[in-house]
């Protein structure tokens, strides 16, 4: 047994959250969007490099369908989004929108906020969803990965929830950075470190 991993997926509304992790669950896409009421938690096993690692995906984190970036502040106390117990993040903003990519800077800077003094630093992947819409995107891929990577310290990934593109690459860097966090080495250069083949199996 590998052990366990707990991972909450943040990020504005309708950027695709729910739609990531049911691709990687069931490898399904819901071609009709529904608001993520309240938050969900999945618990599947993955196979990893021989390893078998139970994971708790936390879906959503307590803002509701209705709110803005602009509205952060105003979500309930950070302990009931269990962000200080929580392994790893990822942070999923719509390329096609820049204030979904405000809301995840804000995320950002609230998980350093409440992290408790002292606590393992926990990974944090950026990731940029509706690849597929890239011709509608609102800034170049390289400019943002640069800013995450280097001004926020953080990996950066793209993704297609609709068409399953790096979903699985997604899961599987965030698994693996985990994993070596406690390595002394830079959150960011840690995470596209792990940017190596790999078996991921859902099990």
């Amino acid at each position: 047994m590998g052990g366990s991993l707990r991972v909450a997926v943040l990020g504005a509304p309708g950027v695709g959250k729910t739609a990531i992790i049911r691709q990687f669950l069931f490898g399904d896409y819901p071609e009709r969007h529904q608001p993520t009421d309240r938050p969900r938690l999945y618990r599947p096993a993955v196979l990893l490099d021989g390893a078998v690692y139970d994971l708790s995906i936390r879906d959503g984190d307590g803002a509701g369908s209705g709110q803005s970036p602009r509205v952060l502040e105003e979500w309930p106390d950070h302990k009931d989004w269990s962000l200080q117990d929580t392994d790893a993040f990822v942070l999923v903003y719509d390329i096609c929108s820049p204030d979904s990519f405000d809301y995840v800077k804000a995320l950002r800077q609230r998980i350093a906020e409440t992290r408790p003094a002292g606590a393992p630093e926990a990974p944090i992947l950026v990731v940029g969803n509706k690849r597929d819409r890239q011709r509608l995107r609102f800034g170049p891929r390289r400019a943002l990965a640069t800013l995450v990577r280097r001004g926020w310290r953080c990996g950066y990934l793209e993704c297609s929830a609709k068409y399953n593109w790096h979903v699985l690459r997604l899961f599987r860097e965030l698994l693996r950075c985990a994993l070596v966090r406690a390595r002394p080495a830079h959150p960011a250069l840690r995470l596209q470190g792990a940017l190596h083949p790999a078996r991921c199996i859902l099990m």
